[in-house]
């Protein structure tokens, strides 16, 4: 898999539309068919467009209902590719996997994903160690230590090298003591500015009004200085024509004086 981690501003445009975090009906929480996608991407201007959805997990006895299986895995990036080649004089597209760290599954799936050319893998940790209720990141908790094993678990992950950004990274839902809150996020926001990865803020959360992006990290991003991106998380095609998503997250990044990263390269 290349490893894209050269996210550069481009001051010549700033007006530059491009999104990394589209997923596809595979995940079976997506809907709308690939060209849809696509297609809706042209129609709102965007210029780059990557697709990264739910990465297949090598399971033995759990069938996920929230991601591609294996089997699926090939038939998700013929599509791509050939809508890649189908579409390149009208828009870029890339392609790409939305994933949980894993720490004993990774490597399986690396293997795995090796064999395709993948242009990018982005990080989205919705549970830690796997996918059962009690290990969840999005159910409200005022349990320091699963915040502290959040954060550890993502920076684990992140110092393979093998993520371009983190998706969503305040989807961990503490709603204990803020100033818990903000310790064990200053230390992931602050280890991921030395590596220089980015941040995303996710149109998804803001447009649904869910917890994140959440305002007390928003802080903490702010302090450190870590640069973001703008990630629409599209699980519909006509998510991708809805400027007021993208707009309001660039709003709250003017807000919080947060640097937006306008294109990976």
């Amino acid at each position: 898999m290349n490893n894209i981690r050269d996210f550069l501003y481009d001051s010549e445009n700033q007006n530059l539309m491009a999104n990394y975090h589209t997923h596809t009906k595979r995940c079976m929480h997506a809907g709308g068919t690939d060209r849809e996608y696509v297609e809706a991407a042209i129609e709102a201007g965007f210029k780059i467009l990557g697709f990264s959805d739910h990465t297949p997990q090598a399971y033995t006895d759990f069938v996920s209902r929230m991601r591609m299986t294996m089997s699926q895995l090939e038939d998700y990036v013929d599509s791509i590719l050939s809508l890649k080649k189908e579409y390149q004089s009208d828009i870029k597209i890339l392609l790409g996997l939305e994933t949980e760290y894993f720490p004993s599954l990774f490597d399986d799936l690396l293997r795995e994903t090796d064999n395709y050319p993948f242009d990018y893998m982005i990080m989205g940790q919705h549970w830690l160690y796997g996918e059962m209720p009690e290990t969840v990141s999005t159910k409200p908790r005022t349990d320091d230590e699963f915040l502290k094993n959040y954060v550890e678990q993502v920076l684990e992950g992140m110092r393979t090298g093998c993520f371009s950004y983190l998706a969503h990274p305040d989807v961990v839902n503490f709603v204990g003591d803020v100033a818990i809150y903000k310790k064990h996020m200053t230390r992931l926001a602050e280890e991921m500015k030395s590596m220089r990865i980015p941040l995303e803020i996710n149109a998804l959360g803001f447009a649904d009004n869910r917890f994140y992006p959440n305002k007390a990290f928003l802080e903490v991003v702010s302090e450190v200085g870590n640069d973001c991106v703008v990630g629409v998380d599209a699980h519909a095609p006509k998510m991708l024509l809805d400027e007021s998503r993208r707009q309001g997250c660039l709003d709250l990044a003017k807000k919080y004086n947060i640097n937006i990263l306008n294109r990976i390269v």
